[in-house]
């Protein structure tokens, strides 16, 4: 066992505070590793705050983690002491299920093991995440982080970066297609940063004229602004791809309607019920597809990793100390990020 200094929520409505736990001892195929950046996620309010039902207190949240290795078990064989590596949002799945042989952990059938609010499956154990001094996984699940990347910015790649570069590889996005972006925040900016990389011809969807020029800056070769009919109407049936990242109910009608026949809608954001309702003449009459995608498996977040290296891809983000979570979290809320907050986790160390 050993003691851990971390940032945890006791309560739906308490604020993060100092806390301190046992992590696990070694077990011989696991990795310890001391934690330098952690990236902060929606998901980690969302836990924080139960707003996906109850969560177990305390949450530990944190799982876009960026470290050292300190110490490895004993039969652990890819990485050393002093690998820079990687934990994103899992940590255990079972392993043997199809979805598990065919490197699609994200599915397992028995349900994924959260880096953070999940109970270990040997010991029982809650999980706890990455807004502390150091974490303890399975060698299976901890990625190699390529030296070409700035380990600085690379924390969100964990979770905004694979969960946007998963469906535009599992759907085929190549060179030509016609990509186009919903939401412009920490997961939609990383989504227009992959399909240009791939190719794509990329256009922001967004709902505020003032945000025109900041889109385009993000790259993209277009904008939409999605309260204008005019423009909505002038888009129809013109584009092979639409990524959805945005997070709340939102009308999908008049989206699918600018996807040509045999076009598809990815769901990356909205883990709620469709509202308004879903008009389906708007996929039966094109053959349009309406699909969903989660995170990505091991496998596939290191090729992130090694893609986000090979075209010098990397999050905008803001970096913050532990100490001020909170109020980042209230930003967060607002809006006012652009595009996501990582926290320098030596700034633990100045809590006595």
């Amino acid at each position: 066992m050993s003691q851990a200094k971390a940032y945890a929520a006791r309560s739906a409505t308490s604020p993060l505070a100092p806390f301190t736990f046992e992590r696990r001892a070694l077990r011989d195929n696991d990795v310890n590793i001391d934690i330098l950046y952690c990236g902060v996620c929606h998901s980690d309010i969302h836990v924080a705050e139960s707003d996906w039902g109850p969560s177990e207190y305390p949450v530990v949240p944190g799982h876009e983690i960026i470290g050292r290795v300190t110490e490895i078990g004993s039969r652990v064989s890819k990485y050393k002491v002093g690998d820079l590596v990687g934990v994103g949002c899992m940590v255990d799945s079972c392993q043997t299920c199809p979805s598990c042989q065919q490197n699609l952990e994200q599915y397992c059938d028995a349900g994924i093991k959260g880096t953070y609010g999940a109970r270990d499956m040997i010991d029982g154990s809650l999980n706890h995440g990455g807004y502390s001094d150091h974490i303890i996984v399975r060698e299976e699940f901890v990625l190699s982080i390529p030296e070409a990347l700035d380990i600085s910015k690379a924390a969100p790649l964990l979770c905004a970066g694979i969960t946007t570069y998963s469906p535009l590889r599992h759907n085929g996005v190549k060179a030509g297609d016609k990509v186009g972006v919903i939401g412009m925040g920490g997961l939609g900016h990383m989504g227009v940063k992959f399909a240009k990389a791939l190719g794509a011809e990329v256009t922001i969807f967004t709902r505020s004229e003032s945000k025109v020029s900041e889109a385009k800056q993000q790259g993209a070769d277009h904008v939409i602004v999605s309260t204008d009919d005019a423009q909505m109407q002038a888009a129809a049936s013109s584009f092979d791809y639409l990524l959805d990242t945005i997070p709340v109910q939102h009308d999908l009608n008049p989206y699918l309607n600018v996807l040509k026949v045999d076009g598809t809608h990815i769901l990356v954001g909205l883990i709620e019920p469709i509202e308004p309702a879903l008009h389906t003449a708007n996929l039966i009459l094109k053959r349009r597809v309406l699909t969903g995608s989660l995170i990505g498996g091991i496998a596939e977040t290191q090729e992130v990793l090694d893609f986000c290296a090979e075209h010098n891809i990397e999050c905008d983000a803001e970096m913050i100390k532990i100490q001020d979570i909170n109020e980042a979290y209230q930003r967060m809320k607002k809006g006012d990020v652009k595009y996501r907050f990582i926290i320098d986790m030596k700034s633990l160390k100045e809590d006595a």
